[in-house]
């Protein structure tokens, strides 16, 4: 119902689309230092009163609640519909070459630009889907409500102020990740240890390690220095735990001190199997090493058998699990830095909704006390799973199927969206499966077809949701 109507108004304002979604594109909206009333600085507070000004100017009521969440309502009738989108943006990075990061453009049709993908182009095209419910007069009997952030890169603290003053709707989507639906997220647990142990000056030592740059990036490459040992006995253990591992070793040695670069694969945390992990190959290195017998090595060694090199899934730690709704638990040794006298550490699992604290968290304690380390973390994040089955993801699914002509089904993640922490929300759209935004990088873009073919399922979802 109403289709031919949805599909000829987006076409005849699609230039319209794109221009408010330029302009919003043309604002710098990473997080910025707070400010009076502007809780993650001028950017991000700039862009929402711009957004809410477009949305007002085409006749629907708005709400900014303190420049942390701006909201567009189609009516003042009961709940049924939120649509959450953002409009704060990661900084804009170097090596753009089509465009400046903050001078949007039209190029082979794509729009190029930060946020253009993520979220803002999305975020435009949710309210287009509402404006031509709007205009062409379709009678709705519940509200749809168009929820835009502005914190959603750096935590989502704008929605932990939100719905500490509003209620959830009874229906809520996200566009912004990838059709079709995702409607289940994996929980995690970001897990955080540290040791201390006495110095130890017996040659050959372990000087230093330090590797890593983010919880949730499987490092590429990681560094160590050792002191008292010989180049050939290095050159000869490089070799051959290259050949076990696949990681490469650079060493440069001055004096008696070596210092070693393992170079693998980096790759993001929620797909630890993409990369070769440098931090676990180098303490594979490490430990082959003739060291002197001390408790940092000894640790150390108890460490690399909880998180061997390959080992993705946790079986070290004794927290491998799968289920049929999620796969597979999955794990990246991310973070770690040893000195003479203390151990500091940190990885991430991605785990599946059969998992929870009693048996991820509390074995992984045990295990870590078991060696001498503290696990700092009370806590994990649990899964997301709404049923695929219900009324709501199904009717997403048929219009995702009736627009593209594609199969529609449900889809899981190792990250988390933006409404994680949402009772009954999903992620839905706004660019295809296959689509490579470059989001996050440099020369970011969104293909504007399929913003369009988006705006017209959003416009269809509410009608069929709402009416």
């Amino acid at each position: 119902m109403y289709r031919k109507e949805i599909e000829k108004y987006i076409e005849e304002h699609k230039n319209e689309m794109i221009e408010d979604i330029f302009t919003l594109c043309r604002i710098d909206s990473q997080k910025m230092a707070y400010e009076e009333g502007m809780p993650y600085g001028r950017g991000p507070a700039r862009a929402l009163t711009e957004a809410l000004s477009i949305a007002e100017g085409y006749g629907f009521s708005i709400r900014n609640y303190e420049n942390y969440v701006g909201a567009v309502d189609f009516s003042e009738k009961e709940k049924q519909l939120d649509i959450l989108a953002h409009l704060d943006v990661v900084p804009a990075g170097e090596g753009w070459k089509v465009t400046e990061p903050f001078e949007p453009v039209l190029k082979d049709g794509k729009l190029y630009g930060r946020g253009t993908a993520d979220d803002k182009g999305p975020a435009v095209a949710a309210l287009y889907g509402m404006r031509a419910v709007k205009e062409l007069g379709i009678p709705l009997s519940k509200n749809v409500r168009l929820i835009l952030g502005t914190d959603e890169e750096c935590g989502s603290s704008d929605l932990v102020h939100y719905y500490g003053i509003e209620k959830e709707a009874p229906m809520s989507f996200s566009p912004d990740a990838a059709f079709p639906v995702t409607n289940v997220e994996k929980g995690g647990l970001a897990g955080h240890f540290t040791g201390e142990f006495e110095p130890s000056n017996k040659l050959p030592r372990l000087v230093s390690l330090e590797a890593g740059i983010k919880v949730n990036v499987v490092p590429g490459k990681a560094y160590a220095s050792v002191e008292g040992l010989e180049r050939n006995v290095l050159d000869e253990t490089a070799d051959q735990v290259e050949k076990e591992t696949g990681v490469h070793f650079e060493l440069e040695t001055t004096e008696t001190v070596t210092k070693i670069t393992a170079v693998g694969t980096g790759s993001h945390a929620a797909h630890p199997e993409n990369g070769n992990n440098a931090l676990t190959g180098l303490l594979t290195y490490l430990l082959k090493l003739p060291l002197a017998p001390c408790t940092q090595v000894e640790i150390l060694k108890k460490l690399s058998e909880l998180i061997p090199h390959g080992d993705v899934h946790g079986a070290g730690l004794g927290i491998a699990m799968e289920d049929e709704i999620s796969g597979k638990l999955t794990l990246a040794f991310s973070l770690l830095k040893v000195t003479e006298d203390q151990l500091d550490g940190t990885f991430d699992s991605r785990c599946p909704v059969c998992s929870n604290e009693d048996n991820v968290l509390n074995v992984v304690k045990e295990k870590m006390a078991s060696i001498g380390l503290t696990l700092h973390n009370e806590s994990m994040k649990k899964p997301h799973h709404v049923d695929g089955n219900s009324h709501f993801v199904q009717t997403l699914l048929k219009v995702y199927e009736d627009y593209t002509g594609r199969k529609g089904e449900c889809q899981s993640m190792g990250g988390g969206t933006y409404v994680h922490n949402l009772k009954n929300g999903v992620a839905f759209g706004a660019s295809m499966p296959e689509t490579d935004n470059n989001m996050h990088g440099a020369d970011e873009f969104a293909v504007l077809e399929e913003l369009v073919v988006s705006a017209k399922i959003f416009a269809q979802v509410i009608v069929e949701l709402c009416s």
